[in-house]
């Protein structure tokens, strides 16, 4: 894989403005978690969640009902419990501190790794660091309001890409087996890994993913236990889908919550009632078609199968490949990972900072004119669809979906930019030719 030399994260300095500004929307973040467990009524949102589940794997106790059919509190595999139930054993504010403090780390290391591989071989000015943290802190602070893990397995794909580009695909296959087995929906790196020819990071994930499925929590939970709550967890999960909806939240499946491709389209092609998260909404419905459950569903395989081909064609080839190519072609995964989970609520599209960062350098950096333009066109445009999120806009336009239109349009502005790549500056290395030159002149 070919790419820029990327230096690793630089840790914070008190002596740059933007980063007392991060330390204190940090100090703001963390407060918002722990101030009303400590001095309120308790944290509210997942997080009493997580300190069930950790709890459950302290006490021994099941994590999922024996009936797949059958609600789960808790619907991630069994590894993340695991996890939990270690600071958990200390308490609920030890919990909460420690996911708080590992969102602070993870948005740090997807900023400085963000701004690292965009392949413009630049280092960005303070106001490009501030300015792509605007622009997605209303994603940030979904990550430390409701307890998510989005932003961190954002830092997980990011360091397993960074470790591709430094040679060390072993711990790139590791990094993505980890964000796997935390929440499924970045198993879908593992197609990009096949077509690009990562054998060896394939193989890294493929033998992580078996170390954090079935070896890690066996100690804790006994294999055989183990296996049987995988079992259950697949059944429930990941095996079951029907016209009520998929993955233990049918409430959530098909109501404008949900802005991932399979939602949207289903909303278009059938008279689903897209309040249904609330039963005390009148049922309101969008489609303009009115196909079966089983049509929508290859209505949703065809788009998949046709953007996943035109990913591919627009691929370059090895030859082809630069260290901005390898950059955008990324940024086109995330996008099209964040869409491609059946479930993506709108915390989902903090996966968007990385694609985003990218065209902020290409606006900033790129040596056309036009192409600084388009750039700047593109975010603005994204950003407005984005914008209609907000709650002084109808939920009616998210059923739409907003955040979906907006990744595409991201995903539109990388295709262009592979397509239509900048020159090569040879200014650089004329210069240095010369001086070499003037160099050898002298000493002759």
């Amino acid at each position: 894989m070919t790419g820029e030399k990327a230096s690793l994260p630089r840790y914070p300095s008190l002596r740059m403005p933007v980063d007392i500004l991060f330390f204190f929307c940090c100090l703001l973040l963390v407060g918002d978690v722990l101030v009303p467990e400590i001095f309120g009524s308790g944290k509210t949102k997942d997080y009493p969640l997580w300190f069930w589940a950790g709890q459950q794997v302290l006490q021994g106790n099941a994590l999922y009902p024996s009936d797949p059919n059958s609600y789960f509190d808790f619907i991630y595999p069994p590894l993340p419990a695991v996890l939990l139930a270690i600071p958990a054993w200390f308490g609920k504010v030890a919990l909460y501190a420690c996911l708080a403090l590992l969102n602070v780390v993870a948005w740090w290391v997807t900023a400085q790794l963000s701004h690292a591989m965009t392949g413009s071989g630049r280092v960005p000015g303070q106001w490009l660091y501030f300015f792509s943290g605007l622009v997605t802190i209303g994603f940030v602070f979904d990550m430390f309001d409701l307890g998510q893990p989005n932003l961190v397995l954002m830092a997980l794909m990011m360091y397993g890409f960074w470790s591709m580009q430094q040679q060390r695909p072993w711990m790139a296959g590791s990094m993505f087996a980890l964000a796997t087995a935390i929440k499924v929906f970045p198993v879908a790196v593992f197609p990009y890994l096949v077509w690009r020819k990562q054998w060896t990071a394939l193989a890294s994930m493929a033998v992580f993913l078996v170390v954090f499925l079935f070896v890690v929590p066996a100690p804790v939970r006994g294999f055989q236990h183990n296996i049987a709550e995988l079992k259950t967890w697949y059944q429930g999960m990941v095996g079951a889908s029907s016209e009520k909806g998929f993955g233990q939240r049918d409430e959530q499946n098909w109501s404008w919550v949900n802005q991932s491709i399979i939602a949207v389209t289903h909303r278009l092609t059938r008279p689903v009632n897209y309040n249904q998260d609330d039963p005390a909404k009148p049922v309101r419905t969008m489609n303009v078609v009115d196909l079966s459950f089983k049509q929508a569903n290859l209505v949703v395989l065809a788009v998949s199968l046709l953007l996943g081909l035109g990913f591919l064609a627009v691929m370059p080839p090895a030859a082809r490949r630069t260290a901005a190519s390898d950059a955008e072609e990324i940024g086109i995964l995330f996008c099209l990972m964040t869409v491609a989970s059946p479930l993506a609520r709108q915390y989902y599209f903090m996966w968007l900072f990385y694609p985003v960062t990218i065209l902020m350098h290409r606006a900033v950096y790129d040596p056309r004119r036009g192409a600084r333009a388009l750039s700047w066109l593109v975010l603005a445009l994204a950003g407005l669809l984005m914008c209609l999120s907000f709650p002084t806009f109808p939920k009616d336009l998210q059923a739409y979906g907003n955040n979906l239109l907006a990744t595409f349009v991201i995903a539109a502005g990388l295709v262009w930019h592979i397509l239509n790549p900048a020159k090569p500056d040879t200014s650089s290395s004329d210069v240095g030719a010369a001086v070499k030159a003037s160099v050898a002149n002298s000493q002759a």
